[in-house]
């Protein structure tokens, strides 16, 4: 058997070079990918009739969508309980929403936590999916909080999407999941519907939301600054 060491270790480092550039390259791709789709607008609909307020807050890398606690018949402590949460605080006027990946959201809370394999298991979509729920007393509009005026139609449109969102009991119970591994003492986690991936982000859950009840966004979106750049120019809506 004639062996040749030398030559073994080339092929290997040209296998491992090919490797290693084709990831390169699909990150590449991706990103550029991510950001032309992301600053194509997808253009709501611009009825007057505004009665609504809801927010869109990010902490820089992820979004939720937040709601008025009670408008109408829409009561949300009925159906995310203030009990959930360590505080227990009913003085509460606001109601975030953020759709993710569960291990992804109870195995880092902060990024120093993450780990290779939390991260693989979310982008390839490999996790099951959970709901983040967080009250505030007050929300304001600031560069990372946008405020939007929405009419009665639309937002029982986003109402209807949120609420997809969440597995239920067979007596349509929103699940809590039992953990300690909370953000703070207003926040608690719930079962998800759906498949977190690369393509299909926290972002892209909330970008979706906007789409649902009309208001502006982009066509696609993974990240938080591609619905960000959309509102730039004009944080009060249309």
């Amino acid at each position: 058997m004639n062996f040749k060491p030398r030559t073994m270790i080339i092929k290997i480092l040209k296998i491992l070079r090919f490797a290693v550039l084709t990831f390169l390259g699909s990150i590449a791709l991706y990103l550029i990918f991510s950001i032309i789709i992301s600053i194509i607008p997808f253009n709501g609909n611009k009825e007057k009739e505004k009665v609504v307020v809801i927010f869109v807050r990010t902490n820089g890398v992820h979004t939720d969508l937040v709601l008025p606690i009670r408008y109408d018949s829409v009561d949300w402590s009925k159906k995310v309980k203030f009990s959930n949460t360590i505080g227990n605080d009913s003085v509460m006027n606001f109601v975030a929403f953020g759709w993710g990946d569960k291990g992804f959201y109870l195995n880092t809370p902060n990024w120093s936590d993450l780990k290779f394999s939390t991260a693989f298991t979310a982008a390839f979509g490999f996790g099951e999916p959970a709901m983040h729920v967080t009250y505030y007393k007050d929300v304001f509009e600031t560069k990372n909080s946008i405020r939007i005026e929405i009419n009665k139609r639309q937002y029982f449109e986003l109402v209807k999407y949120i609420q997809k969102s969440f597995n239920k009991t067979e007596k349509g119970e929103f699940i809590n999941i039992k953990t300690i591994m909370v953000y703070d003492r207003n926040d608690a986690f719930y079962e998800g519907t759906g498949s977190f991936s690369l393509f299909n982000t926290c972002n892209t859950w909330t970008n979706k939301g906007l789409k649902i009840c009309e208001q502006r966004a982009c066509l696609w979106t993974p990240f938080d600054k591609g619905i960000f750049y959309h509102y730039n120019n004009k944080i009060n809506g249309y």
